[in-house]
């Protein structure tokens, strides 16, 4: 607990595992820090991933994510985004998996971009390659933005969930050929093409998601909702049961739209969206 008398709070308590992103805690006290570690491996709200816990310092900031594809030398970046990772507007409730994002975040720009990948996403690659071991696939760098530089929070080798959607939805290239060229290692003789466009993600989620929630509800009107321009519904916790689609997870659907600004791609998924077309138990967030 040296950190706690160390740094002092605010502070971020992470548990030190697999935990559908929901296992970051950020303190605002030393007291909530210590109820968080108590809420982590006493209580065991995310299971084994929280038998050890990380501390980390609390970084102050605009958030984004960062991809970059890379064939084990050659790192090409793709387009950033920005998640929402509070249950509810207003950046209040818990830490959650995602509940939207778009692309791409104002805060990365083409300035930004070439920072990142010289200070963040160049050097780790070369020193895995030099180590013996390089790396090829998606990587992603979750980011915090302050005084006009990026500060790592975590890194995955994945794409991001619910930003791929966004990213995919202003792609104009084949994704599949540049993850060819990661196996490859051809990635220097691949261009990429994106539509000068924003797009948006809106998650809907169970009702009671992060926490716990019921499954089974029927999910109506996805033929609508794919009949519209520039607009795609992803499906995450769904099932086919009976002829139906039916609500099977907390984050159930990823509607996402394409427009000029964010606020046009927001109004083409938000057409429809009142109470009476939601389905029962899942609650829309936007």
């Amino acid at each position: 607990m040296d950190v706690f008398h160390a740094k002092g709070a605010p502070l971020v308590v992470k548990a030190d595992g697999l935990a559908g992103g929901k296992g970051v805690i950020l303190c605002r006290t030393k007291n909530e820090a210590f109820a968080a570690i108590d809420h982590i491996m006493t209580e065991r709200a995310f299971g084994s991933a929280g038998a050890e816990v990380v501390i980390e310092e609390f970084l102050e900031g605009e958030e984004a994510s960062f991809f970059a594809l890379v064939d084990g030398r050659t790192a090409l970046p793709l387009a950033s985004a920005q998640d929402h990772k509070a249950a509810f507007d207003g950046d209040t409730g818990p830490n959650t998996g995602g509940m939207g994002a778009y692309s791409p975040a104002p805060v990365v720009t083409e300035a930004m971009a070439e920072k990142i990948m010289d200070q963040v996403v160049r050097p780790i690659i070369a020193a895995m390659a030099a180590e013996g071991c390089p790396y090829k696939g998606v990587h992603y760098a979750g980011l915090m933005v302050a005084d006009d530089q990026p500060k790592v929070l975590e890194f995955n080798v994945r794409f991001g969930d619910p930003e791929c959607q966004p990213l995919m939805m202003r792609l104009k290239s084949d994704i599949l050929d540049a993850l060819v060229a990661c196996v490859d290692g051809t990635l220097d003789q691949v261009t990429l093409e994106w539509h000068d466009v924003a797009t948006l993600i809106v998650v809907m989620a169970t009702k009671g998601y992060p926490g716990w929630y019921e499954n089974g509800s029927e999910i109506c009107g996805l033929d609508k909702a794919q009949a519209l321009k520039d607009v795609a519904v992803f499906h995450a916790g769904t099932r086919a049961q009976n002829g139906h689609i039916v609500a099977h997870g907390g984050r159930v659907l990823g509607v996402t739209a394409r427009g000029a600004t964010v606020a046009e791609a927001r109004e083409l998924w938000s057409v429809d969206r009142s109470p009476k077309n939601a389905p029962q138990h899942t609650r829309v967030l936007y």
